[in-house]
């Protein structure tokens, strides 16, 4: 199958390029920097130069393509502040590429998180979802058009992708916060759960979504289902050698900067169901043995 993807240079692509070329896919990865089109030739896929505002460069890739992984959205405006512009310019290349794909059978994996379903006092399944929201809006249309004539899905991804893929992660994100506050924190008593996956598992989960996943499949892309804030906090820490420290919320902007307003969510999530509709059972390294394993700390 000739693949297009989305956001090619980065972390999940890197395990996602790899994994499809190894089952004899054919992949040609969106680069809008030099930097990012030698990343992406350098995993072994043909480069197409372009970004996310080039609605009709992505309209003619998704036209020339068998299937498509859109895994691209601007994690820098996210960072710097301005989230909602990030998610206008994601929905606007979505709809782009899914109006290109409408009819045509092809499939189109979208890319969510599971955060999306935080905070529902249970553990969350792929048959939850919320009606609207920022990143929701694009999911469910990723989802809608599997009435439309796409093999449509969407993976929610843990909020820590990890492994030694991962540099720019939210892993990443809190073991610098924990060098530079010297102590690793966590919001309130930290009993709240947060999900993880290796980014190896996550590329064959791609691959299985784009070759087998039904219209309008969610899927959970997360190996540890759950792990206590306190049981990250104390792993970072115990790596770095400083102590752990309870902030409260209005703390938590000042010690995990632009993680403060997810810190705190409670996000345990099952994958039962996207293990037993694609045959997919993460293999590698959970979260605590990846990050105690030092590859974060070098």
């Amino acid at each position: 199958m000739r693949v297009f993807i989305t956001g090619a240079s980065g972390h999940i692509a890197s395990a996602v390029i790899p994994e499809l070329l190894r089952a004899g896919h054919q992949v040609v990865g969106l680069a809008r920097s030099d930097a990012a089109a030698a990343t992406v030739a350098g995993l072994g896929a043909e480069v197409r130069r372009g970004d996310l505002d080039d609605l009709d460069g992505l309209r003619e890739a998704a036209a020339g393509a068998e299937g498509v992984i859109h895994l691209a959205f601007k994690h820098e405006q996210m960072r710097s502040g301005q989230f909602m512009l990030a998610v206008d310019s994601d929905f606007a290349a979505l709809k782009a590429i899914g109006e290109t794909l409408a009819g045509t059978g092809k499939p189109l994996v979208g890319t969510s998180g599971t955060l999306m379903v935080a905070g529902l006092g249970r553990v969350a399944t792929e048959d939850d979802f919320q009606e609207a929201g920022p990143r929701v809006d694009a999911e469910n249309y990723v989802i809608g058009l599997g009435r439309q004539g796409v093999r449509s899905s969407v993976v929610r991804l843990a909020p820590m992708v990890h492994s030694d893929l991962d540099h720019h992660g939210f892993t990443d994100a809190l073991i610098s916060f924990a060098r530079e506050n010297g102590f690793a924190a966590y919001i309130g008593d930290g009993a709240n759960r947060w999900p993880a996956a290796n980014s190896y598992d996550i590329g064959v989960l791609y691959r299985l979504a784009l070759e087998q996943a039904p219209a309008g499949s969610r899927l959970h892309g997360v190996g540890d289902t759950g792990i206590p804030f306190t049981t990250i906090a104390a792993t970072i820490a115990g790596k770095l050698g400083v102590e752990t420290r309870s902030v409260s919320q209005d703390e938590a902007v000042q010690y995990l900067g632009f993680l403060a307003a997810f810190a705190g969510a409670d996000d345990p999530v099952s994958n039962t169901k996207t293990r037993s509709l694609l045959g997919w059972e993460p293999t590698h390294a959970g979260w605590v043995e990846d990050v105690e394993h030092g590859h974060y700390f070098a």
